[in-house]
């Protein structure tokens, strides 16, 4: 997958049936910095297809939520789908589904959402009743 020339990808995986990775889902974590070496931005990038492709994105400081579903047969081949809850209109929940070393996947997405979140100050209101 091409991206903006600079960007550096942070980690990567493919959808996964039995374990292996016989998928046309891809998944990306990837950062761009600027000629300073401040990180200009994060997006999470999901990229459907083999001929023809549907490529959907979200910057990280949308997401305020992070989700971990892993099933007995994830537990088995190692595998687990995160759920990226965001602010962003066209995708509301992103999902990575049956990607590899999931909790460690999870700790990654969860940290990158809250540096970027703490590094543009964005917030989330929360109201209780």
């Amino acid at each position: 997958m091409r991206f903006e020339k600079g960007a550096e990808v942070i980690w990567h995986d493919r959808k996964r049936h039995f374990g292996l990775p016989i998928s046309f889902y891809r998944y990306y974590l990837v950062q761009k910095k600027d000629e300073n070496g401040e990180i200009k931005w994060v997006k999470f990038f999901r990229h459907k297809g083999f001929l023809s492709a549907i490529i959907d994105e979200i910057n990280a400081y949308r997401c305020y939520d992070v989700n971990l579903h892993i099933s007995l047969a994830d537990k088995i081949f190692r595998t687990g789908t995160i759920a990226i809850y965001s602010n962003d209109e066209s995708a509301p929940l992103f999902h990575l589904r049956k990607v590899s070393h999931p909790y460690e996947v999870r700790d990654l997405v969860s940290n990158t959402i809250e540096a970027e979140r703490k590094k543009r100050h964005v917030g989330i209101t929360e109201i209780q009743r």
